[in-house]
């Protein structure tokens, strides 16, 4: 399975909740690679990359943590880099 990479705004509850030191330490688990930022209009911005499977493991842990509560989120596939 090959590698990709995704560009993903998250919206709802998602600072100041731990977003993303979760998103850090659950990625490098993960082994995908990327970073993530807290943007000015609440949302929390994310690039990573690795094996699709694990991204969406990624995403699966984010909405199961107790205080983040992703109401959506837009996801587009990046070229890798």
């Amino acid at each position: 399975m090959d590698n990709i990479r995704k560009h993903i705004i998250f919206y709802g509850r998602v600072q100041g909740v731990g977003f993303r030191y979760y998103s850090v330490n659950k990625a490098r688990q993960l082994g995908l690679t990327g970073w993530v930022k807290n943007l000015c209009d609440g949302s929390v911005e994310m690039e990573v990359q690795g094996k699709e499977s694990r991204i969406d493991e990624l995403i699966l842990f984010l909405e199961k943590r107790q205080y983040i509560d992703i109401e959506y989120f837009d996801a587009r596939l990046i070229p890798l880099v």
